[in-house]
């Protein structure tokens, strides 16, 4: 058991009742322990007290030795005051609510009557404020100020600038957060209006956020803007699945179509935000080309069909075929999902042909096999604690999103020092300790040059950080500032998957393990798709789940086989292979050839098109399951909206396919499956429905 904390605490009093509060807390969050409010406009807790707005003034006093309380002579900020011994607080008097009344009268001397139609009325701080602390009328009379309104700050942003009370926390947000600081405030007074340097387009990654937290309407949605009012949306927690994170958002649906995402605070994964991808790509969700009947090809078209029928072709394909059958994909689905499709094709099917990972080279051994460790040891949440990490080869704000902001607020609040190795600029340059700039190619070079400059045992003397610098073009003064960083730290190695469609990917894995290993640091080989961590875990690849030996053929040896008619019946669970496999030839001529095509999908894509039979398959927001992100944490994910026509879950399928095979006992929901993958993956065995109520579970 970790140690616990040695806090030092000081003795406060809040409306004279006494309080014991880590001392510097900062006083708006001790009146939260006594289940108190102070309103707050520009104060956030994530980000630094800046005491714009004054609407959270309180009078402040100190205790004297007779057990007097002497004041000071105007009312302080609780969101810059941090707590001390003696301080005594007052939130309800008679000078704080005539504070609070005029705050909030000169908020809204130009601020527009917009509620009835501002997407951030009924929901909107400022107009929760305004009824619960502010003045019944106003003395206003005068014509108010104009301004452009919906100003299309970003192609997802608009800014009514009217609306705006200038309390900068969209600003904060793109300097503290993100990194980018790509909002400022122009001009001064009542000219001050927050706007990208020149007027250009804000293209931050993560502008969706500054939406969430402006606390009145003046930053918008384009996408949501004017669809909804906030009573008429419902809202369900969920689970991204747009990458591999695996971010805590609500879903927020009216009439069955999703209508927007917002972020759900998770400390362990994404605390309260989200990646502009997961916020505005909730449109494959209303997709209008979805799949919602079983469709079996008839002549040279696919015609609707039943379940029945979809099942017995099937069936008599893939049972007939003795073991010449392969499925590629499920790195979208569930976990309950993945464990259903590998029973029902190494247990009925007899084949071991099954993958799910589309890189240009795809290893030959199972990692841990390998390597001899697993491809995940650092949690997202304890990044904050590293003195120095290694960040190579990836861009790590394009795919992997909330870990580069978990790891640009190590190094803003930490002083993490971060190396980033990469053959082009990225994100993580702007708070890079070191950069290490290398020509395409030369990844192993540079790994070779960091080992013989941190001192590893057996390095190889030949790379010199001057002879590095030749061959891949990474100074070096650069090369022995990063290995100073790294070789005392025992800091985590960072990459991704995308690793491995370099051509030389295998020797680059290689060396880079065995740089970690010697430096005893965590070695972090993380996935890119919504499951691929639980696809790796579940056995959803041509090792044995048990002995980590190949038993079967990969998605390159699939498709060459398929193309060469050797494979007799073919499943593509959940993705187009002509979208993410690197050959599109390869992938053309296999599905032409394949004597049978099973296509389970969400929606049609370009595959479909070759298909026997398309099977419809229920959406993210459709299903109830687990995803494993790339930290191996478990969280489940509820069902949100209802099935869409005749789709169906993919375990489903797979356990009435096997059902229909040979009668057995089937497993009937979601947590009868997690159970039984409990009993057959030691990894799992942590792992109950109980334990995914709050935050997750991480594998054991």
């Amino acid at each position: 058991m970790a140690a616990v904390a040695n806090v030092q605490t000081v003795n406060i009093t809040i409306n004279d009742l006494p309080l014991q509060v880590p001392k510097g807390e900062l006083i708006v969050e001790s009146v939260k322990r006594l289940g108190l409010e102070v309103p707050i406009f520009c104060y956030h807790p994530r980000m630094k007290p800046v005491g714009m707005c004054r609407m959270c003034l309180v009078e402040i006093g100190f205790k004297q030795p007779d057990g007097t309380v002497r004041k000071m002579p105007k009312p302080q900020t609780a969101c810059s005051l941090p707590a001390s011994e003696g301080l005594a607080i007052y939130t309800d008097t008679e000078l704080v609510h005539n504070d609070r009344r005029g705050v909030l009268e000169f908020l809204l001397v130009n601020h527009p009557l917009d509620c009835p139609v501002c997407d951030r009325g009924g929901e909107c701080p400022l107009q929760n404020n305004t009824l619960y602390y502010g003045p019944s009328t106003s003395r206003f009379v005068e014509l108010k100020r104009h301004a452009p309104k919906a100003f299309p700050l970003s192609k997802y942003v608009k800014l009514d600038l009217e609306r705006c009370i200038q309390c900068g926390r969209c600003v904060r947000f793109t300097e503290e957060i993100s990194g980018d600081a790509q909002l400022a405030f122009r001009f001064r007074g009542a000219q001050m209006q927050p706007s990208t340097f020149g007027m250009s387009e804000f293209e931050s990654k993560f502008s969706g956020n500054v939406i969430e937290i402006c606390p009145v309407g003046a930053l918008t949605s384009a996408q949501y803007r004017f669809r909804a009012r906030p009573w008429d949306l419902q809202s369900r927690p969920s689970i991204c699945t747009l990458c591999s994170n695996g971010c805590n958002v609500h879903i927020d649906y009216r009439v069955d179509r999703v209508v927007r995402v917002n972020g759900r605070t998770n400390e362990a994964v994404n605390e309260e935000w989200t990646c502009d991808k997961g916020k505005f790509g909730h449109d494959i969700f209303n997709s209008e080309h979805r799949v919602k009947k079983p469709l079996v090809r008839s002549g040279n078209s696919l015609v609707p069909s039943t379940w029945g029928t979809a099942y017995d072709q099937i069936i008599s394909a893939f049972s007939g075929a003795n073991g010449a059958v392969a499925v590629i994909g499920g790195a979208q689905n569930t976990n309950e999902d993945l464990f259903s499709l590998q029973k029902l094709f190494r247990n009925t099917f007899g084949s071991n042909n099954i993958d799910h990972r589309y890189t240009k080279v795809l290893p030959a051994e199972s990692f841990t096999k390998s390597f001899g460790i697993g491809e995940v040891a650092t949690s997202i949440a304890s990044f904050e604690e590293q003195k120095a990490v290694l960040v190579f080869g990836t861009a790590l704000s394009d795919e992997l999103p909330i870990v580069f902001l978990r790891l640009r607020k190590a190094w803003f609040k930490q002083g993490t020092k971060v190396v980033v190795a990469h053959h082009e600029s990225t994100d993580a340059d702007s708070f890079a300790h070191v950069i290490l700039r290398y020509k395409p190619g030369s990844e192993s070079t540079v790994i070779a040059g960091l080992a013989l400059a941190c001192g590893v045992a057996g390095a190889d003397p030949a790379f010199t950080p001057e002879h590095v610098e030749h061959l891949s073009g990474v100074k070096a003064a650069s090369l022995l500032e990063a290995a100073e960083a790294l070789k005392e730290s025992k800091a985590p190695v960072v990459t991704t998957r995308s690793l491995y469609n370099l051509n030389h990917a295998k020797q680059v894995v290689t060396d880079l393990v065995a740089f970690s290993k010697s430096l005893e640091s965590p070695f972090n080989l993380y996935g890119l798709n919504a499951n691929d961590q639980g696809a790796s875990e579940l056995g959803i690849s041509p090792f044995d789940p048990v002995s980590g030996a190949k038993t079967g053929l990969d998605t390159h040896e699939i498709l060459v086989a398929a193309s060469r008619g050797e494979i007799k019946a073919l499943w593509i669970l959940d993705v187009d292979p002509f979208n993410v496999h690197p050959d599109r030839g390869l992938v053309q001529r296999a599905l032409e050839n394949v004597p049978f095509l099973v296509v389970q999908t969400v929606s049609e894509s370009e595959a479909t098109s070759y298909a026997s039979v398309v099977l419809p398959e229920s959406s993210p927001v459709e299903v109830e399951g687990t995803f494993t992100n790339v930290e191996r944490r478990v969280q489940r994910s509820k069902q949100v909206l209802p099935t869409r026509g005749d789709s169906k879950p993919a375990w489903r399928v797979f356990e009435e396919i096997a059902l229909r095979v040979k009668p057995q006992t089937p497993l009937f929901n979601p947590n009868d499956i997690l159970n039984k993958i409990g009993q057959e993956f030691p990894a799992f065995r942590s792992v109950s429905a109980e334990d995914l109520a709050g935050e997750g579970a991480l594998l054991s």
